[in-house]
């Protein structure tokens, strides 16, 4: 049956009225601050400890908007006899977020995971040169990173839980026989 002349019209307007009798939600942003999902996508929070200058994330960054300097730094042997190592010892790591399309490669590549999303959204700037930020503001907002969620209750324990579990209940094992065959 072929649809009669006007329908497409009386579809759309029918949509347009549905719309127009609903309430309508306004936000009061700048008053009541928004109730963000716990894993909102913000800003990238730099956790300095675990960053070992690998420069995966600036090679891997499309935008090349990751700025890292470094040097090495030479280790004294661990122990007598060794050999001197030599480490890389973050100089800067700047992200320039006018530049950033915020995709998260950046995070997926990072071996160390010493980059992470945090849920901080206000860092408006009147001068574009001011959102390259440091690695003293990206510590900042690396305290305000969620914890990641709690695993599901049926699911299994990590492998890595599991060996450092089973290793704590041998050596409590250990222990506890230790005095009982002294008692003897």
């Amino acid at each position: 049956m072929a649809p009669f002349p006007g329908s497409g019209l009386a579809k759309g307007l029918a949509v347009t009225l549905r719309t127009m009798t609903r309430k309508s939600v306004t936000e009061q942003y700048p008053d009541v601050q928004p109730d963000l999902p716990p894993r909102t996508r913000g800003v990238i929070g730099l956790f300095e400890e675990n960053c070992t200058v690998c420069m995966l994330c600036a090679r891997e960054c499309p935008d090349w908007c990751i700025y890292i300097d470094s040097h090495k730094e030479t280790v004294p042997a661990a122990a007598p006899g060794g050999r001197e190592r030599s480490r890389n010892v973050l100089d800067r790591f700047a992200i320039d977020f006018s530049l950033c399309m915020y995709c998260g490669i950046c995070i997926e590549v990072c071996p160390f995971d010493a980059l992470f999303w945090s849920p901080e959204f206000e860092y408006a700037e009147t001068d574009i040169h001011e959102l390259t930020h440091e690695r003293d503001k990206l510590r900042e907002w690396m305290w305000t990173v969620p914890a990641p969620p709690a695993l599901d209750p049926g699911a299994e324990e990590p492998k890595e839980i599991a060996a450092a579990r089973k290793t704590a209940e041998k050596l409590a094992a250990t222990a506890e026989a230790a005095p009982r065959e002294g008692d003897e």
